[in-house]
């Protein structure tokens, strides 16, 4: 009877780990059902539906939490609504699966750009730089956009200069 009890006993803890497959899984294996429902997201987006998009993006990360590809296509559209504080969150998850993720790290770059944080772009931009040592098509457009977006300051800045009031008596405001 004792041993009965000890082989139920064990049957139960080795029913409880994970199984192998589970385990051995590589980190860039996506499960199919995520990648399938990735696709379709790919095929809304294609045909201008963001928020059909949206949805299957992130089912395909319900499905498979690990899917940087789904990240990025969700920052994409982020950024694409001018939300550039939700695509910067969603490249840092991207970034944080897979650091070297070129298109992850410029489009951040991107993103900091869009919300004026060129300094931080430019960060980004060298990192860039150092993952990918060829020429980079992803690496050009981060250097156009923080060229755009520092312009664009520039172009504010001067919009908003202070320009001198009248006051009675033909002075100006200054003491």
């Amino acid at each position: 009877m004792r041993v009965s009890f000890l082989a139920l006993a064990a049957g139960f803890v080795l029913a409880s780990l994970p199984t192998a497959s589970d385990a051995q899984r590589a980190d860039n294996d996506i499960l199919p059902q995520s990648v399938a429902l990735q696709s379709e997201g790919h095929r809304a987006q294609d045909a201008g539906d963001l928020n059909l998009a949206i949805d299957y993006y992130e089912s395909a990360l319900a499905a498979d939490p690990r899917n940087r590809s789904a990240i990025i296509a969700l920052a994409q559209i982020a950024r694409a609504q001018a939300l550039p504080g939700k695509a910067i969150a969603l490249y840092r998850e991207a970034l944080l699966l897979e650091p070297h993720d070129i298109v992850a790290l410029t489009g951040q770059g991107e993103a900091l750009a869009d919300k004026g944080a060129i300094e931080m772009a430019r960060e980004k931009l060298a990192e860039a730089q150092r993952v990918c040592t060829d020429e980079c098509p992803q690496v050009a457009a981060l250097e156009k956009t923080i060229a755009a977006s520092d312009a664009k300051r520039f172009v504010a800045a001067e919009a908003v200069a202070p320009k001198p009031v009248a006051t009675v008596g033909g002075e100006t405001g200054r003491n």
